[in-house]
C-alpha cells in the first residue's frame, strides 16, 4: 500500500493507537501487536512517571519498538499545553507532540483559539505539532500557517463512538487540503466508522476508547486494522458513483426478446 509520512518520517501503519484505559498491561500489549500500529500516543498527564506502575508502563511502551507520540490530553489552556509539551519532550526525547487544548468540559471540543496560539509557540520551538482540531477550514488554514504540517480533525466528540458526525465538512476538508496529511482523531466506535473515514480519503485514524473499552480490545484492534486497510484500498481503487436507478451488471446486448 502507498506509504504514509508525517513530517518527513515514514509510518508503517495508518492506524494510530492510544494507550490509555486498557483493562491490563497485557491486554494493551496484545492490542498493540494485533493492531499493527506503528505510532502510539501517550499522555504525560494521565500516566504517572513515578512509582512501580509508571515504570512498568514505560517499560512496556518502549519495549514495543513503536514510535511514540506524546499528547497534551487534559490541558485547558495554551500555556498549560505548552508546558506539558515541553515536559513531554524531555521525558520521551522527541519533538513530536499531539496538541490538545480542550475548550468544553462536556463535549471535549478543542479550544481553537488556544490551539492556534499553542501551535504557533511550539512550532517556533521546533516541535512537530499534530493538532487535535475541529473540521473548520479557517482554523485548519491558521494551524497550517503557524507551522503545522498535519491536521487531526475530530470525527465526533472524544469517546462518543458516534462515527463521522459531519461527513460534508470532512469531505470539504479533504478536498481543500489535498496534500496535507489528515488524521481522523476521536469519536469512532466500530471498524466501519474507520473504513468510512478512509474511503473519504483521510490518511489515517487515531483510536483509543473504541479499542480500550471494547469487550475484547485485542479483537477490536485487529478489526479496526483490517477496516482501515480495506477503506484505504477502496479509496485508491475509486468507488462507483451512487445512482438513483438500478443498472444491470449483466449486459443485455444480443439477448433474445419476445
Amino acid at each position: 500500500m502507498d506509504p504514509l509520512q508525517f513530517y518527513g518520517v515514514s509510518v508503517a501503519s495508518r492506524l494510530l493507537l492510544g494507550t490509555a484505559q486498557y483493562p491490563s498491561p497485557a491486554i494493551l500489549a496484545d492490542a498493540i501487536t494485533r493492531s499493527d500500529a506503528d505510532l502510539l500516543t501517550v499522555s504525560l498527564r494521565r500516566e504517572s512517571t513515578g512509582g512501580t506502575g509508571g515504570r512498568d508502563f514505560w517499560k512496556l511502551i518502549s519495549g514495543t519498538g513503536r514510535k511514540i507520540l506524546p499528547n497534551t490530553a487534559g490541558c485547558h489552556s495554551a500555556k498549560e499545553a505548552i508546558t506539558t509539551a515541553e515536559m513531554a519532550r524531555d521525558v520521551f526525547d522527541t519533538d513530536w507532540i499531539k496538541l490538545e487544548v480542550i475548550g468544553n468540559a462536556d463535549t471535549l471540543q478543542p479550544d481553537v483559539f488556544g490551539l492556534v496560539e499553542a501551535a504557533r509557540e511550539l512550532s517556533a520551538q521546533g516541535f512537530k505539532v499534530f493538532p487535535y482540531t475541529t473540521d473548520d477550514l479557517i482554523v485548519a488554514e491558521k494551524l497550517l500557517s503557524v507551522g503545522c504540517e498535519v491536521l487531526m480533525p475530530w470525527g465526533a466528540p472524544i469517546g462518543s463512538g458516534k462515527g463521522l458526525n459531519n461527513r460534508f465538512a470532512l469531505k470539504a476538508m479533504r478536498a481543500h487540503f489535498p496534500s496535507v496529511p489528515l488524521v481522523i482523531d476521536a469519536g469512532l466506535g466500530v471498524p466501519s466508522h474507520a473504513a468510512d473515514a478512509m474511503e473519504l480519503g483521510f490518511d489515517a485514524v487515531l483510536l483509543n476508547t473504541a479499542v480500550a473499552k471494547a469487550g475484547d480490545p485485542v479483537g477490536m484492534a485487529e478489526g479496526f486494522a483490517l477496516a482501515i486497510k480495506a477503506g484505504r484500498l477502496a479509496y485508491l481503487a475509486g468507488a462507483i458513483e451512487a445512482r438513483d436507478m438500478a443498472v444491470p451488471s449483466t449486459p443485455v446486448f444480443g439477448q433474445p426478446f419476445v
